[in-house]
């Protein structure tokens, strides 16, 4: 029988000349009076700091994320349009807490209404979006629990579109920051709604909620919740120097609590994080011997974009492996997964990302398929 082996091949990242310079010092997350956080790098995924991160809470208007990811989902699928019509319903004008003063039989553009949603968080605002696309609210949340699923959000069940408390209506704080990280890589026009500062209809002006945008130019959403068993709560993402964070803080005791704490996170990730691409999804990392196939070898490449973040200072010291199984036998499917890419920092391996097939490599005919067939056996 053919043995099979692994084929590694090391490589060093390297940043360009100069670069390498000493890594930063990182202390301890600062402290945050809250319920739980989490802070996380939007392109890498990595975790930088958190406290009961996967723990059920309740995220009141925090909700609404959910609500807009379905709305936008709706938009790109044209099953719903920005200048489309909405009549507002007795149940959505009866909406308590955060509104924006639509009036029950009156109908109000989409782009209106999403605006309330989330500049005013307005509860009647996003009832009526929930009743257009689900034909009940109820319908809509249905909706909503199915996303959460495709989306793998396993800490999050929702009661209500709005954020009303309710005795299955929870999300934890990593939910939310996937979910937000969602929002800004799949819809990057709809997300700039959530950088608008101020919003009037009918000739009432009201603040977005989320006062970072204000205290920090580099901050551009996300969305605020408050509710008495909730507390103050903010998921908040902020960019500077190409590098995106994303934060969640749940159940701080005040508006300026909630914002102290996602400001000191966000200063904390900068500070002492840096975000570096390894791998573009195209680049060749590996051409493998192929056996039986039309092609003498096939080209790996990583299945997506690598980004890796590290200390400030030390991604001079990052590592690469590529490993493929061998025997690599055709045929082969483009995209068929073949190898692995790591990346180590000296130490810990911080991001695995298959390679796969950059192109497909038919069977050979039955002459190349004997002889490497005997090539295989002898090995």
């Amino acid at each position: 029988m053919p043995s099979f082996r692994l084929m590694s091949i090391l490589a060093f990242l390297t940043l360009g000349a100069g670069s390498a310079v000493a890594a930063v010092p990182v202390p301890k997350p600062p402290a945050i009076d809250a319920r739980a956080y989490v802070l996380i790098d939007f392109q890498s995924g990595r975790v930088l700091a958190s406290f009961k991160p996967d723990v059920q809470s309740e995220p009141a208007s925090i909700t609404k994320l959910m609500t807009g990811y379905g709305v936008f989902r709706a938009l790109r699928e044209k099953r719903l349009s920005l200048t489309d019509s909405v009549t507002i319903s007795e149940h959505a004008w009866k909406a308590e807490g955060s509104r924006t003063f639509a009036q029950v039989g009156t109908q109000i553009p989409v782009d209106v209404l999403i605006k309330g949603m989330i500049v005013q968080s307005g509860n009647d605002a996003t009832i009526a979006l929930a009743e257009k696309l689900g034909g009940t609210e109820d319908g809509f949340v249905q909706m909503m629990n199915s996303y959460a699923g495709e989306l793998g959000l396993k800490n999050s069940h929702f009661d209500n579109s709005w954020g009303g408390p309710g005795p299955t209506h929870y999300m934890s704080a990593s939910d939310i920051a996937k979910l937000s990280g969602v929002l800004i890589r799949d819809f990057p026009q709809e997300y700039k709604f959530y950088s608008l500062r101020e919003f009037e209809w009918n000739g009432i002006k009201q603040q977005n909620r989320n006062g970072l945008l204000a205290r920090d130019p580099s901050v551009d959403g996300i969305k605020t919740g408050h509710t008495e068993t909730a507390g103050y709560c903010l998921a908040s993402s902020a960019s500077r120097n190409g590098m995106r964070l994303i934060s969640v803080v749940l159940g701080t005791q005040s508006f300026k609590a909630r914002e102290d704490a996602s400001a000191a996170l966000l200063n904390y990730g900068f500070t002492f994080f840096e975000t570096v691409q390894v791998k573009k999804a195209g680049d060749v990392v590996l051409k493998p011997e192929v056996y039986k196939g039309e092609e003498d070898r096939v080209t790996l490449v990583p299945a997506r974009n690598i980004f890796v973040t590290t200390s400030r200072g030390s991604a001079a010291q990052l590592k690469t492996t590529a490993t493929v199984k061998e025997p690599v036998i055709a045929p082969i499917s483009a995209g068929q997964v073949l190898g692995e890419l790591t990346v180590t920092d000296g130490k810990d391996v911080i991001a695995r990302v298959p390679l796969v097939a950059q192109a497909a490599v038919p069977e050979g005919g039955w002459w190349t398929r004997m002889v490497d067939g005997i090539s295989l056996w002898m090995k």
